[in-house]
């Protein structure tokens, strides 16, 4: 018995062996014959893994016109563990770096990894390149691949395009499509939409000799992935009136946003200072984004969205709509006035009194919003004075105000329409009234707007109410792709009060404080404002839509420590509504006043 059990342990023992061999060998069989995957790692050092960069997806204007494209540019790669000597100073006069650079560009490379390939310099000139790509036999170690940058045959839209920057290990971290080297939208357009413009990246598995020359495809290329352009982009911008409205801002401190009311569809986005997008392309962008970054006048700002300023006299309507939509304001109303005696609240000048709300939009009385304003937070048979304040608010942000308008732009301010809970804070529960917060009345104290919602503010006007999310693009991909959708919002006020208020901006234009800048043939329908500003001079503002009866712009002006709103914002304003609805302009000695005057 124990001899049988002995012979079936060996019989055991060796099938066990039998089997671990047959393992083996269909193990070896599959790697070597089936799977190549050990076959390219085991020819690294004779392969070059090349990837493919897309080019970034175009951008035009409303009208087709081109206003972002690419450039082609090159990266010098390395793989440190290929290098061999090398004519170091002939290389450095090459790249026009010193020979100290060489090492610690080297040294960088090595630690990253000396087998894999790393970016050695940066975004090198197609002239560059040219001199290089004879020689680059006698560089072991060192290829170029190919990539392009932004290219703006214009230098306008600085702060609508954005710019595009290398990524950072903390991007790379949270995101496994990019990896060391690779660029990605930082502002603007390039950011918001990132992912359609920067298409996908490919790879390209290349043969090289002992020369470091290029001898054809891995296997012919059937491990090879084609990259895909990113998709092209088509704006609501109108390129020429952009053009145009950056010239009218030179030399001034503020911004410009034109918006078509139908469709929510932003026309012209300026932001000044501005600056030319191409100083933040390619080597030179370090350099010139300190500049930037370090000019007292702040051109990197983008003062459409992230600049809040005091509404000021434009935002009188607002009160005037939410009285007449509580029946506490009529046409029959009269409220008087005392010119520049008034009391709590000034008036900045003399007029009828009393006065109805048409007279008193387009003649700007401060007593006269004053008094609507108490009307409604002092109304006892609404509730009290906290509730009835909670109940101002809600209409004001319902026209756009204190909240984000779901633009597709990024980093928008929400501005500021405080709250009761502000103002418990400030005063004490129970320890405010009309009389505490009656700045508010005529758009000064705490609240504060962005010109993206002035023009959205007009946009609302011109629409009886309602307002579309303002947007820069219209399509992705072809100018007949389907048209972006946008969230559509509607205000707390009823549509038919918007006429009384509407009239009243006509008069702003023919009777009132814009007389002076009527467009011919075409009536505006607008308000005026001079925002007093605590840190200096008070701001020009203006807020308009035309034509009146049936609007094709609505557009909100704000020119920085620049005084009274009929002297800037307001010929500005008209002058870019006369451009984008005429195709001309008959008004030559407002326009060269305009384009030549510098306030700052």
């Amino acid at each position: 018995m124990a001899q049988k059990s002995n012979v079936s342990r060996a019989q055991t023992v060796i099938a066990i062996f039998i089997v671990i061999g047959a393992i083996y060998i269909i193990r070896l069989f599959y790697i070597q014959v089936i799977d190549d995957s050990y076959t390219l790692s085991a020819n690294n050092n004779v392969l070059r893994y090349v990837t493919q960069y897309p080019a970034r997806g175009l951008v035009y204007d409303r009208n087709g016109k081109l206003l972002v494209y690419n450039e082609a540019v090159y990266d010098l790669m390395v793989l440190p563990a290929q290098v061999k000597e090398i004519d170091t100073a002939e290389f450095c006069h090459l790249l026009q770096i010193s020979v100290e650079g060489f090492r610690e560009r080297l040294n960088k490379a090595k630690k990253y990894s000396r087998y894999k390939p790393s970016l050695f310099e940066k975004q090198i000139s197609k002239e560059t390149y040219g001199y290089l790509e004879e020689k680059m036999y006698r560089y072991k170690g060192f290829f170029v691949q190919p990539r392009t940058l932004r290219k703006y045959p214009k230098a306008i839209g600085a702060h609508l395009f954005g710019y595009v920057g290398e990524v950072t290990q903390g991007i790379i971290d949270k995101n496994p499509y990019y990896k060391s080297g690779d660029y990605i939208g930082v502002s603007g357009i390039e950011k918001a939409y990132e992912e359609e413009l920067r298409g996908i990246k490919g790879l390209k598995i290349k043969m090289v000799d002992v020369h470091n020359r290029e001898v054809g495809s891995f296997n012919e290329g059937k491990h090879d992935t084609a990259s895909i352009a990113g998709q092209d982009l088509y704006l609501s911008i109108d390129g020429d009136l952009q053009e145009y409205g950056e010239k009218l801002m030179a030399g001034k401190m503020g911004s410009v946003v034109a918006i078509e009311p139908s469709t929510g569809e932003i026309l012209a986005f300026i932001s000044s200072p501005a600056y030319d997008p191409n100083l933040l392309v390619g080597r030179v962008r370090g350099k010139n984004f300190k500049l930037l970054s370090e000019d007292s006048v702040k051109p990197l700002l983008n003062r459409a969205m992230a600049g809040t300023y005091p509404p000021g006299s434009t935002f009188k309507m607002v009160n005037d709509l939410i009285g007449l939509q509580e029946g506490l304001l009529t046409l029959d109303t009269r409220y008087t006035c005392q010119g520049k005696g008034s009391s709590p609240i000034r008036c900045t000048h003399d007029h009828q009194s009393p006065l109805d709300v048409y007279v008193a939009i387009n003649q700007s009385c401060n007593p006269f919003h004053w008094q609507v304003f108490k009307s409604f937070i002092n109304n006892s048979g609404h509730g009290s004075i906290r509730d009835n304040y909670v109940s101002w608010r809600n209409h004001v942000m319902s026209l756009g105000f204190g909240k984000k308008l779901g633009t597709d732009l990024q980093f928008e301010l929400s501005g500021n329409v405080p709250s009761a809970e502000t103002f418990d804070k400030i005063y004490g529960k129970g320890h405010w009234n009309s009389m505490t917060i009656r700045s508010l009345s005529i758009g000064q104290g705490e609240i504060l707007v962005t010109p993206l919602q002035l023009a959205n503010y007009a946009v609302t006007m011109a629409n009886r109410g309602t307002y579309i999310a303002p947007h820069v693009v219209k399509t992705i991909g072809t100018s007949q792709s389907e048209k972006r959708v946008f969230a559509t919002s509607v205000s707390t006020i009823d549509k038919k009060h918007f006429e009384i208020a509407i009239e009243g901006m006509r008069q702003v234009a023919t009777l009132g404080t814009a007389r002076w800048s009527q467009i011919e043939g075409v009536t505006m329908a607008g308000k005026t404002g001079t925002a007093e500003n605590p840190h200096g001079d008070d701001h020009s503002l203006y807020m308009a839509f035309a034509p009146a009866e049936n609007p094709k712009i609505a557009i909100a002006v704000v020119i920085e420590n620049a005084g009274f709103g009929s002297t800037w914002a307001l010929p500005i304003a008209s002058l870019m509504m006369e451009k984008y609805i005429t195709g001309t302009i008959k008004r030559p000695a407002v326009e060269e006043k305009m384009m030549t005057s510098k306030l700052y």
